[in-house]
């Protein structure tokens, strides 16, 4: 069936709202990593959701939040530049708490500024009772005047489909802007350079994993069709590549198992992986190491 109107979707919200849970779940498969932890998303991701003759196209974005270095600098301007008023319309997540905070203020007021449409999606409605949502929806509506609100969990799917057929709205006639079968604007070795991420997020505690950078050095497919990956997982301490190695290399053995099932789901192969740890000191505030890494406006 052949796209007839397209649709360009920003999502913002603070950090941990949900907003890459909904982005995977829209495109169908896992194009944007998810963590419990804060500052997940680094960069502008796509997610590609086709309905018909209609594309919508959505921009995952990092949580909004107060940055304390460069590499946060990068990614409030990432969320920023992403609300500039070239998008056909703006979901603002939420989570379902009565008061809006200092990010969500203000982001309602880069919405303003770009003058586009906007919608409200509060999120997380499985953790609370239905009296408790319409506080929130009391106090969202004060604060600006948005085309719908609509309450979702991207967690498990409620809500969503009635969300879709709201942003379909806002698409217009033109011709599709990504090929029915992709998903995502990001290429496969950044793909698997997030999902490693993923998993020092998930396997690593308090400030270490928010300081490591994941490069893919290696990145070819046997004729039997076995892929062959070799990563760097630069961190910022020699303590915190101790830690990430652990003891006899248990961790990193562990993370790369992680890593290296997520990758065969997405290749549909099987993948040999090896990685290696370094030392970067300070990358996070160093502007050519942010641009090395991909971090770059």
């Amino acid at each position: 069936m052949n796209i007839t109107k397209t649709a360009v979707i920003t999502i913002a919200g603070r950090p941990n709202v949900g907003k890459s849970t909904l982005a995977n779940r829209l495109a169908g498969e896992k194009v944007s990593i998810v963590s419990s932890k804060p500052q997940t998303t680094r960069n502008r991701i796509y997610a590609v959701c086709n309905r018909g003759r209609t594309q919508l196209v959505f921009l995952d974005t990092p949580g909004y939040h107060r940055p304390r270095t460069a590499l946060g600098e990068y990614m409030v301007r990432v969320v920023r530049d992403s609300l500039g008023g070239g998008e056909d319309a703006i979901l603002l997540m939420v989570e379902p708490i009565p008061r809006p905070g200092a990010q969500e203020n203000e982001l309602i007021k880069f919405i303003k500024a770009s003058g586009s449409p906007a919608v409200l999606a509060i999120n997380k409605i499985d953790e609370v009772k239905k009296e408790e949502l319409l506080a929130v929806i009391a106090a969202y509506s004060e604060t600006f005047r948005f085309d719908h609100i609509v309450p979702i969990s991207a967690r498990t799917g409620d809500g969503v489909e009635e969300l879709l057929q709201v942003l379909e709205g806002y698409a217009q006639e033109g011709p599709q802007l990504f090929p029915e079968d992709m998903a995502t604007d990001q290429p496969d070795r950044q793909i698997v350079a997030e999902i490693v991420r993923e998993k020092l997020l998930y396997c690593l505690e308090h400030e270490i994993p928010h300081g490591t950078a994941v490069e893919v050095t290696r990145f070819s497919e046997r004729d039997s069709g076995i892929i062959d990956l070799e990563v760097t997982i630069y961190c910022e301490k020699a303590s915190h590549k101790s830690i990430i190695i652990g003891k006899s290399g248990s961790m990193l053995k562990k993370i790369g198992e992680l890593a290296r099932r997520d990758v065969e789901r997405y290749m549909g192969a099987k993948v040999f992986l090896q990685s290696w740890v370094k030392v970067k000191e300070n990358w996070r505030d160093s502007g050519a190491a942010l641009r090395n890494f991909g971090y770059d406006d």
